[in-house]
């Protein structure tokens, strides 16, 4: 049984990028040998197993024919006798296609060093069609190397124009179109994501309404604007704020959107939330008070403050994108400590109580809000 580092942890090594996760294939065991060394399975579909010690993932040396629709529709085949040629041979890119011994040797049968070199993202074999998922994956990839010059062989492009041309794009499941979108938007170059979509003629399929940010200024704008410490869930809503804001009722279509990918809810809230300050902070000054008052209510700033940092930064990346400068947070800041000074109790000794308390209660907020 020999034991290889296998995948993305070679490739990064060998980019002289940090490793994060490191997969490892083993060829020539069994099931068997697996469980007798203490490593603990995982599923059933097939034969993978955590370390005992590392937790980190191995799996048995296999390979695969296509059975179905979808990135599920595969029957896997896995025995001592498959080798780490056959094992690599059924993965996605060259530069992925790679594996590392315990003495540091690179088994490279599919030219993934010189990929590297050439900045290359190139597909394996033609049975890459076979899985629809690769369509996103490779886009990710695009995503995240941009920045070093990698780009897409042109026969890998004309694959994945294939793969969109058929239905097999529509069999992927919500939960991992979303995955791949949500990694790819921490990517250094998220907007690569959706340019090879586009390129692809998968994102019509997928995201159409993403579709606006293929060569928008504004969108490239806002992404020079994201530093690595910007996270994804502040990137999505300001870039899927430059997809709906056009539509007339924005806050429906990203609820619509964020239903049929089931985009976690923080995400989904966190966009509608800045879709809804951005409009009043652009305008604050000609604002109403009760337009303000709406505002921090609608967002139940005064219940749940935390709301408001997140809500903040992604509303002066966005204005910084739309309208070259930023906005007056910190007025709105100002206001909810204000509001939050407001004691109701004080109020209650004075005799306000019922329909009485509430409407003392919001003349004095909109009276803090009019200055």
């Amino acid at each position: 049984m020999k034991i290889y580092l296998v995948g993305g942890a070679v490739r990064d090594q060998l980019l002289n990028y940090p490793v994060y996760d490191k997969d490892w294939v083993v060829v020539g065991g069994s099931p068997q040998e697996m469980l007798e060394q203490n490593y603990k399975p995982v599923g059933s579909d097939f034969p993978v197993f955590i370390h005992p010690t590392s937790g980190e993932e191995y799996a048995l040396a296999r390979t695969e024919r296509k059975n179905g629709k979808g990135y599920t529709g595969f029957q896997y085949h896995t025995s001592p006798d498959v080798t780490l040629h056959e094992d690599l041979s059924r993965r996605d890119l060259t530069i992925n296609a790679m594996a590392q011994s315990s003495d540091g040797q690179i088994f490279d049968p599919y030219g993934g060093q010189k990929d590297l070199t050439s900045k290359i993202l190139r597909h394996v074999s033609p049975a890459f069609s076979e899985d629809p998922l690769r369509v996103l994956r490779v886009a990710r990839f695009a995503a995240r190397y941009a920045h070093l010059g990698f780009t897409l062989a042109s026969e890998t492009l004309e694959l994945m124009q294939d793969i969109s041309a058929t239905d097999e794009l529509e069999h992927l499941t919500r939960e991992r179109v979303w995955q791949e979108m949500e990694r790819s938007l921490g990517e250094t170059s998220p907007l690569v994501f959706f340019q090879v979509l586009h390129d692809t003629h998968a994102l019509k399929t997928l995201f159409p309404r993403f579709s606006v940010l293929i060569g928008s200024q504004t969108a490239t704008a806002l992404q020079k604007s994201f530093s690595k410490n910007t996270k994804q869930d502040i990137r999505f809503a300001t870039l899927s704020s430059l997809c709906f804001m056009d539509k007339t009722n924005t806050e429906s279509e990203v609820l619509n959107f964020c239903q049929q990918l089931k985009i976690p809810n923080y995400y989904r809230d966190l966009a509608i939330h800045v879709h809804k300050t951005i409009k009043v902070m652009h305008h604050w000054s000609d604002s109403s008070a009760e337009e303000k008052l709406t505002l921090i209510q609608t967002l139940d700033l005064l219940r749940r403050p935390e709301r408001l940092g997140p809500v903040i930064e992604a509303c002066q990346l966005l204005s910084l994108a739309l309208y070259q400068g930023s906005l007056p947070t910190g007025k709105l800041e100002a206001l909810l400590n204000k509001l939050k000074d407001i004691n109701p109790q004080e109020l209650i000794k004075k005799g306000y109580k019922g329909a009485a308390l509430g409407s003392e209660l919001k003349r004095i907020q909109l009276e803090i809000c009019q200055d």
